[in-house]
């Protein structure tokens, strides 16, 4: 399972009489709750082995992956158990829509961060599919690695230029710029916003 970060939990399944414990699934990176169901030991196991989120289903008595019929999968990122062992929180990479009526979540709500940069990273994501003649985004990605660099290069310079000044209107527009073009930077180098957060809350931590 990669990078997933699952380690050894200790879990009441007897504090309930069905041998269930309750599992709040959450978005890794959007942190969005998706949808709530329902874990015996056995889906617990096969959730760990497989790296897809399975689910012990009342209705049907049996265990349940998610996503067996639309394809629409919780990939496994995280297990966390509460202060009373008998809750889980599972974060996960969603494939597609969670709830089974097409939404992002069983709540109806759209499954976006609600911190906008993370979401503006999901925008360059989006527009950098789209045709260059049609996206600035796309266009400047198409153009390589080295006129990305050059322009955040000189976003940079703009911005220490208009430091120099009192007009806030400008140097915050040139902040703004500067931001947006490191996004895109990210994106051309095929980085994550959330891997330079780690790295700053590493040292932090140092």
């Amino acid at each position: 399972m990669g990078e997933n970060r699952v380690e050894e939990l200790i879990i009441d399944f007897n504090k309930y009489t069905d041998g269930l414990v309750p599992a709040i699934i959450q978005d890794d990176s959007t942190l969005k709750v998706l949808m709530l169901g329902f874990m015996n030991e056995e889906a617990l196991a096969t959730t760990r082995t497989s790296g897809k989120v399975t689910f012990f289903s009342r209705t049907k008595q049996r265990l349940w992956t998610k996503g067996e019929e639309s394809g629409n999968f919780l990939k496994l990122k995280s297990i966390a158990v509460d202060c009373d062992n008998d809750t889980l929180l599972i974060k996960v990479i969603p494939v597609g829509p969670v709830c089974h009526t097409g939404a992002d979540t069983c709540w109806n709500e759209t499954n976006e961060s609600d911190n906008f940069l993370f979401y503006l990273e999901d925008v360059i994501e989006q527009r950098s599919k789209a045709t260059p003649e049609s996206s600035y985004t796309a266009k400047m990605l198409a153009k390589g690695i080295n006129k990305v660099a050059q322009k955040v290069g000189e976003e940079a310079v703009e911005l220490v230029i208009e430091a120099k000044d009192d007009s806030k209107e400008l140097f915050l527009g040139e902040a703004a710029d500067l931001l947006f073009h490191y996004l895109l930077l990210l994106k051309a180098k095929d980085y994550k916003l959330h891997e330079v957060i780690d790295v700053l809350q590493t040292r932090h931590k140092k």
